[in-house]
């Protein structure tokens, strides 16, 4: 009889993990359905309260108000831990670093204008090839622009720059917004911490989370009223020789 192979710690930890994971995913999925009636219904009841006109009915009203921002707040926590949840394997294809982040600056480019932020980008044009999932990696980096834009001012300025490392290659994104104090930074990674009113606390964790499924690392440097680096490193295609990028490359899929 052959005995079932004993797991190490690490295994039995990931084990555990995953199991966890996916329970706490089920569990969302659950409740999202009942949290949906209770919107649905309060939505039929403000239009019912609105139909009888009556200067009584207001106090009602602004309840219903509450309640219907408290259903939408409770929505927007389960899509967030939903999308966390289930970050663990994903498809990864080889593709540009450089154009997913093109992407989501031009998708910022009319915000950034009207806020009145200037927006940079140093490209390096000779950037090997990462393993990429497109649509998530663009999620992660929409939500570290969308946090540098929120913390800067107008008249101020974001800077995304991409370079190769002795490893493959980073990303830099800075800004020269209102920063954050070191204690939010050991923090600002775990998840359903915040520091902003209404802020589910899962958009950095899932960007980080994300990131290491790309094999990548993040970290943050943060100065209060200087601004924030967030720096992205991940693998690269092809191997670095001293600084310099073989000949040898993986195409990108069309």
């Amino acid at each position: 009889m052959t005995l079932p192979e004993k797991r190490s710690p690490i295994d039995e930890l990931r084990l555990r993990y995953e199991e966890l994971a996916e329970l706490a995913g089920s569990l969302a999925h659950e409740i999202k359905n009942p949290i949906s009636v209770i919107h649905m219904n309060i939505d039929l009841l403000g239009e019912d309260l609105e139909e009888l006109n009556a200067p009584e009915t207001r106090r009602a009203m602004e309840r219903v108000q509450i309640v219907r921002e408290q259903c939408e707040r409770m929505q927007g926590l389960l899509r967030d831990f939903m999308k966390y949840t289930k970050l663990r394997d994903i498809d990864l294809v080889s593709g540009s670093l450089n154009d997913q982040v093109e992407a989501v600056l031009r998708a910022y480019s009319a915000e950034a204008s009207q806020r009145g932020i200037e927006i940079k980008r140093y490209l390096d044009g000779d950037l090997p090839y990462i393993a990429l999932h497109s649509d998530s990696l663009q999620a992660a980096l929409m939500n570290l622009v969308k946090n540098a834009m929120e913390a800067t001012d107008r008249g101020g300025q974001i800077l995304a720059r991409t370079y190769v490392t002795k490893s493959g290659v980073a990303m830099d994104l800075i800004d020269t917004g209102r920063g954050v104090d070191n204690n939010t930074i050991l923090h600002m990674f775990e998840p359903f911490y915040t520091t902003k009113e209404g802020g589910s606390g899962l958009g950095l964790p899932t960007a980080r989370k994300t990131i290491e499924a790309h094999g990548g690392r993040i970290g943050v440097q943060s100065e209060v009223g200087q601004g924030t680096k967030f720096t992205l490193e991940f693998p690269a295609l092809r191997r670095i020789v001293s600084g310099l990028n073989e000949t040898e490359q993986d195409q990108p899929a069309t």
